[in-house]
């Protein structure tokens, strides 16, 4: 809504109102903020009322008798906007932009139009282009505004604002600055939360950049990576409405880390979103074991699609004559024949192929049965010419005598009509398609990756890539998949290929889009992207191959059995050079006092990177308890209790190398026990970190230690062995 600014009223010397654990403010200033606070109840309360009064219309056009004759399109826009709607409870204003012109606009999770529907929105939503400057204007560049207002509420009732001029009088690097830290201060709740109330103008830039091609993020610990990740998801659905028809997929590294995300897009009204790990991309597989580093690494390479690729057409069937069998009658298809119609089903998946093949094949035995006959038919001509010379004189004498034959002349061809029946029996004939499939038979990708698998003979063939003892460490496998096998099984399937199936679209789209592996979706986000091998990415460009594709990630982070080390190695084989990056610099959750310890980890991990600036302290120093093995548990417990005490309300993690995980798990029952590689993306209150040495010494440890550094928001403890 524009209204007339307030900045000149009593509310002008509210240059920012203190987080309540501050100093206590003037009686002038307290006075300036039980007005600002009373002003946007008084604007809160008007939105809720007109959030419910469209919630309550929606309902009741929903479940009207009229509804089965709505167009399907019209139906699930209706239901979008009242879930929309319905989820938008909790936080439904957070911000305000009081113009340089004197105009008001408040912003929200979702936006309200006015009763008018010719006047301006009663509220923005924050995806919308007008709501930009709330995110972006500094004093440097205010973009047409004078002030900036954050919006802090709980339920109904707003209980803070935070005011940031932007004509130059108070300077700062963050927006919305006492919001920001206000809710970084909060305690963690093991599922994270939504964050557009308080994203910061480096996020908002990646958010809302162009969805033309591969995105790649750099992001160290706790600059918001993930939060980028599914705002971003939120702002491309709201600007390409038409993108929900194909879904989106976010790709996660766990199903802890999708759990632990799951709650963010729909709170912020988004459904036609698919949600997994690389390893549950393909429905009924699972992973059935663990692997070592070093087959997950061989298995992991980019040589293995070229790999697969010459292995299926290795497999599919050379020219030559074939002889069909129809109605007691044997007919000859030529090699050169039958070489044109391979020739023409060349570039398609295997079975779509075949099917097309076998459709050709259809037609050309017609063909054949209709030429036979004709042939047939010429040779009786030939043998009773005079006995057919008689007969048609004796026609024509009965044509000119008037008699009433007026048919055509019978000459036993067939006509287009009988032919297209001749077809159709041809293509449902049982016999026919038995000798189909023994010439060019149905394959199984499972069968068919475990056969090249295990056989030292076709790795060498098919990637002589490998080394003798690369390839007798792969073939000696178990047969149980591996999460190294799910690329290559992904790239089997697609291989081979399926008949081809119209892609549902509505309500459910997200439904059907799990359901099927070949399903194309319109955008790709990659969360902790550096874990991602090359048939991984691989993977993911078989299911968005327009490459609308956003990957955030810290290289630094990686634990992943490749040898990658910057993320133009990571790409390479899938992107090549086509692709944009983009740069997260900030540490918003991790405190300063623990950011300190990360530089010299990450020059022992190799990284020539400088770790994000963090920018807030928590006032709690780093501490460090060295213990012997034997007093590991008691003290791991101990350790854990006391912490629980001083973050009551809060979450405390404790992360362990892998050796130490059981011998942990049997005496702290109530806290996350986590491997390094297992707490990514994750974050606590306080975190405990057991045997930092320990992890260090794993492959990529340092990396992993890094990891670990970085999970709490507010203390780390750690345990040291001697």
């Amino acid at each position: 809504m524009r209204r007339k600014s307030a900045l000149n009223n009593g509310t002008a010397g509210v240059s920012k109102v203190m987080p309540s654990s501050e100093a206590p403010t003037s009686n002038a200033e307290d006075v300036a903020r039980r007005s600002a606070v009373a002003e946007e109840q008084e604007f809160l309360d008007l939105a809720t009322a007109r959030r419910d009064r469209l919630v309550d219309h929606l309902q009741a056009e929903l479940s009207s008798d009229a509804l089965d004759a709505l167009e399907r399109a019209r139906l699930r826009m209706l239901r979008q906007q009242y879930e929309e709607l319905r989820r938008a409870q909790e936080g439904l204003v957070f911000g305000r932009l009081d113009g340089l012109d004197g105009t008001v606009r408040h912003v929200g999770r979702v936006g309200l139009r006015n009763d008018d529907e010719d006047s301006e929105p009663l509220l923005l939503d924050w995806r919308a282009p007008a709501a930009r400057p709330f995110y972006t204007a500094t004093a440097v560049d205010p973009q047409g505004q004078a002030r900036r207002r954050h919006i802090r509420t709980t339920g109904p009732a707003v209980v803070g604002v935070d005011d940031e001029p932007l004509d130059g009088t108070m300077t700062t690097e963050l927006v919305g600055e006492g919001a920001l830290l206000a809710a970084l201060d909060q305690r963690r709740t093991g599922r994270m939360s939504t964050a557009i109330s308080t994203l910061q103008r480096e996020q908002d830039d990646i958010i809302r950049a162009e969805a033309t091609g591969p995105l790649i993020v750099q992001g160290g610990p706790g600059t918001g990576k993930t939060v980028v990740a599914l705002h971003r998801v939120a702002y491309l659905l709201f600007t390409r409405p038409k993108m929900a028809d194909q879904a989106v997929l976010v790709l996660g590294p766990s199903p802890r880390f999708l759990q632990y995300i799951a709650q963010v897009l729909p709170a912020l009204g988004e459904t036609a979103v698919v949600s997994a790990t690389c390893d549950t991309l393909l429905p009924e597989i699972r992973v059935g074991r663990d692997e070592s580093r070093l087959l997950a690494e061989i298995k992991g390479r980019a040589l293995w699609q070229p790999a697969l690729e010459n292995y299926v057409t290795s497999l599919l069937p050379r020219p030559r004559e074939l002889k069909l069998r129809w109605e007691g009658e044997f007919y000859a298809i030529t090699a050169a024949t039958v070489a044109q119609a391979l020739a023409s089903v060349q570039g398609r998946p295997y079975h779509r192929a075949r099917q097309a093949f076998a459709e050709q094949l259809h037609h050309i035995l017609a063909e054949a049965v209709v030429e036979q006959r004709e042939a047939l038919m010429n040779e009786m001509e030939e043998g009773f010419e005079d006995i057919l010379a008689r007969v048609d004189r004796s026609m024509q004498h009965d044509h000119h005598l008037g008699g009433g034959s007026t048919g055509s002349d019978v000459d036993g061809l067939l006509s287009e009509e009988e032919i297209e029946d001749l077809r159709y029996r041809i293509a449902e004939n049982a016999t026919i398609a038995r000798f189909v499939e023994a010439w060019w038979p149905t394959l199984d990708a499972e069968t068919l990756l475990c056969d090249l698998l295990t056989d030292c003979t076709l790795l060498a063939r098919f990637a002589p890539q490998l080394s003798t003892e690369e390839i007798t460490a792969v073939s000696a496998e178990p047969s149980l998949w591996a999460s190294s096998d799910i690329p290559l099984l992904d790239a089997l399937a697609d291989l081979l290929g399926e008949v081809e199936a119209p892609q549902p679209q509505g309500e459910f789209v997200a439904d059907h889009a799990r359901r099927q592996r070949g399903w194309v979706y319109g955008h790709v986000v990659i969360d902790e992207a550096q874990e991602l091998s090359e048939m991984q990415w691989q993977m993911v460009l078989r299911r968005c191959p327009s490459r609308s594709i956003t990957a955030v990630g810290d290289i630094d982070q990686a634990e992943a059995a490749h040898r990658h080390t910057s993320w133009a190695q990571a790409v390479q084989a899938a992107f090549g050079e086509r692709w944009a990056a983009a740069e997260l610099t900030i540490c918003y959750r991790t405190p300063r006092e623990v950011m300190d310890l990360t530089e010299p980890v990450l020059r022992q991990a190799g990284s020539h990177n400088a770790p994000p600036r963090a920018v807030r302290s928590s006032g709690i120093a780093p501490w460090v308890l060295t213990i012997t093995p034997a007093e590991l548990a008691g003290a791991a417990a101990q350790a854990v209790r006391q912490l629980q005490e001083r973050w009551h309300g809060g979450t405390v993690g404790v992360i362990a190398p892998a050796d130490r995980i059981a011998e942990l798990l049997a005496v702290l029952s109530d806290v996350s026990v986590l491997t390094a590689a297992q707490s990514k993306g994750l974050e606590w209150d306080a975190a405990l970190l057991i045997d930092p040495q320990g992890i260090a010494a794993e492959p990529r440890g340092w990396n992993g230690l890094y990891v670990a550094l970085t999970r709490c928001t507010q203390e780390l403890g750690q345990l040291v062995l001697t």
